[in-house]
């Protein structure tokens, strides 16, 4: 099943995103092949506030790990965190659903 993972930052935290991203990116590889897409969330001037993650797991629970092991999570980088099935209807630009 599909969730998408919505982290929206706290204000004011574009340094500890930074500091942070490599052991992020690191981690969500150990999830490539459960991925189907992840990237930063931008405000108006392109600067990161959050980030997105549409990932394959086998349960809420499961997935809300995923989310709360993620080293920006433990950073305290994270004001908002929501895990919510999804189901994709269009991917790679065709129908699927």
């Amino acid at each position: 099943m599909l969730f998408a993972i919505n982290n929206l930052d706290k204000p004011d935290s574009f340094a500890l995103r930074a500091a942070t991203r490599d052991t992020h990116l690191a981690y969500l590889d150990g999830f490539v092949s459960q991925l189907v897409i992840a990237g930063p969330l931008l405000n108006a001037e392109g600067k990161s506030i959050g980030s997105l993650i549409v990932i394959e797991a086998e349960s809420q629970a499961a997935a809300e790990a995923i989310a709360a092991q993620d080293p920006y999570a433990a950073a305290g980088l994270f004001q908002i965190v929501t895990v919510t099935p999804y189901r994709a209807v269009y991917k790679d630009r065709q129908r699927v659903g």
